[in-house]
């Protein structure tokens, strides 16, 4: 699947077919999303840079497995709240361009307000 409505129409189907449509209420499933980020990032616990840069075939395959995880929740929450990813994407990358202009923060991790 490559397609997000694809994906979000699976999800749907998947979810009525268990009868699992009640627990997917978005504050579950935006708990389930944090328990699942939480998951990608014990894999990196206690990494170097390096490391963490350089991961063997079966670690990568179990961070993949998270990031999928997160991804279909967060295409699971955005369909039970009507909210369109790539409208909101837009929007938010319009405003991070306004709130972090290049020329003012290249090369600086100084939040927005920092600078």
């Amino acid at each position: 699947m490559r397609d997000l409505e694809q994906i979000r129409v699976y999800l749907q189907g998947f979810a009525r077919d268990r009868d699992w449509e009640k627990f997917h209420s978005p504050k579950n499933l935006s708990m389930a999303i944090s328990v699942e980020v939480a998951e990608l990032v014990e894999h990196f616990q206690w990494l170097t840079e390096a490391e963490s840069q350089s991961l063997n075939t079966e670690k990568k395959q179990a961070v993949a497995d998270e990031i999928a995880d997160i991804q279909l929740y967060l295409v699971r929450l955005a369909d039970q709240l009507n909210i369109d990813i790539f409208d909101s994407i837009a929007l938010k990358t319009q405003k991070n361009e306004q709130k972090y202009p290049a020329n003012k923060v290249r090369g600086s991790s100084k939040k927005y307000n920092e600078y």
